[in-house]
């Protein structure tokens, strides 16, 4: 029964494009999704053989694995393995956000992006800049842009005078990605994106690699003003088309000149081969001007400042919005979250938890008082949370801990609650 429930950590992991997860062999939790009955066993539970041979056959010890398995019927007792020690639970700690956001902010709760203007439209022209105001928008991708600007060109507006501004300031820091050490040597996957509040098109570019038997080229997806790719140094090697990335390293980025900017990819590439890939290689405001540049293009306007006119700031008092644009509800986001084990989606999901509190914190960051809001929950509703640690909410951490006590605790409460409808087409049950 329960041996079914066991997901154990390989030695190593390859997530999106198959780059390496070394957090993936740290984590190993057994969980019963069934109300709670009975307590829990004083001792720990003898391990199946099935069990201490696939540990054995991962290299891994016997206590490298904490488990629980909470009965169905009131006469049966709890089983138990090392429950109330804290691991580090990898994607599983998906489920904490999962359980909290659907109680605290409620399946309907969506994300926005707003398009306005600091000068009124005055014939074709706006004097003033465009705003993109970020608020969480998971779905915020290139199409959804395309309408924005649509809409502003349908207003009868052709040319845009003044700079493109991003507003970031839902959250606190705005750019919590700034500063911090990459997680591992392959930042440039979609794993790593460390979200902020305005997600266009994930924080990534998309980027299309092709090859024949001599040469390699390379693009983006769409065609950026004032962006190159140069694929010159790439060598041709006899990997198959499907395991590309195994020979990638990791690109070079330069600006040559004043809003120009060069990525030079390095390694290998698959003889005879089509790939694309989505990466974080240029600065996320830098790639964000150029896509608005080139959608904007494409609608048939004109842009008067230069390449590069692009700033971060709060949007300024007075703006005039033009459009918005909706996420769909987070109750259907997360199905696609948990189900793929979105890192970035997660965390941005996590990072909406702290939100509400900045209004009352002027100086607590946003990502502390999610944590907080985590806590909370859990006294709320009277679950221990010894060795509870919360980082980023996506388990894509060396520091978050949980023991699989308070895992199932969370779980049967979550059952019983106002949300307890929305966990199975969350991807949770």
């Amino acid at each position: 029964m329960y041996a079914d429930a066991i997901r154990l950590a390989q030695p190593s992991c390859r997530v999106q494009n198959r780059a390496p997860m070394p957090l993936c062999r740290l984590a190993i939790l057994v969980l019963c999704l069934a109300p709670m009955a009975a307590a829990a066993a004083p001792l720990d539970d003898a391990l199946p053989d099935t069990v201490t041979r696939a540990l054995a056959d991962a290299g891994l010890p016997a206590d490298a694995l904490g488990a629980i398995a909470i009965p169905r019927t009131f006469w049966a007792r709890t089983w138990q393995h090392r429950a109330d020690v804290p691991m580090q639970p990898g994607s599983a700690m998906k489920l904490v956000t999962t359980v909290v956001a659907l109680d605290r902010l409620g399946p309907n709760h969506r994300g926005r992006t707003e398009l306005l203007a600091t000068a009124p439209i005055s014939g074709e022209v706006l004097e003033g800049d465009l705003v993109l105001k970020g608020g969480a928008d998971p779905d915020f991708d290139l199409p959804a842009l395309w309408q924005l600007l649509f809409e502003l060109r349908q207003r009868g507006v052709r040319e845009i005078g003044g700079a493109l501004v991003l507003d970031r300031t839902l959250f606190r820091p705005a750019r919590i990605d700034q500063g911090l050490a990459p997680f591992d040597e392959a930042p440039q996957w979609p794993y790593n994106v460390i979200p902020d509040a305005l997600m266009l098109e994930g924080n990534l570019l998309r980027y299309s690699i092709t090859s024949d038997a001599t040469r390699v080229q390379a693009r983006t997806l769409p065609a950026l003003p004032g962006v190159e790719i140069d694929g010159s140094a790439l060598a041709l090697s006899a990997t198959p088309c499907a395991d590309w990335d195994d020979d990638w390293l990791p690109p070079t980025v330069s600006q040559p000149e004043p809003g120009r900017w060069r990525i030079a990819l390095a390694g290998a590439f698959a003889r005879d081969c089509a790939a694309q890939a989505r990466l974080q290689l240029l600065d996320r405001s830098v790639a964000a001007e150029r896509l608005v540049r080139a959608v904007w293009a494409g609608l048939g306007g004109t842009w008067r400042q230069p390449l590069g006119a692009v700033h971060e700031a709060a949007t300024p008092a007075g703006s005039v919005r033009i459009a918005q644009h909706e996420s769909r509800p987070w109750g259907e986001v997360l199905r696609s979250m948990n189900k793929s084990s979105d890192n970035p989606i997660s965390r941005l999901l996590y990072l909406q938890l702290g939100v509400a509190a900045m209004a009352d914190d002027a100086s607590t960051s946003t990502l502390d008082l999610a944590r907080r809001e985590v806590e909370r929950w859990f006294d709320a509703k009277r679950i221990a949370r010894d060795g509870l640690v919360m980082d980023n909410g996506s388990g894509l951490s060396r520091s978050e801990r949980i023991a699989p006590r308070t895992m199932a605790h969370m779980i049967d409460a979550a059952l019983r609650g106002r949300a307890a409808p929305w966990l199975a087409t969350a991807g949770a049950g």
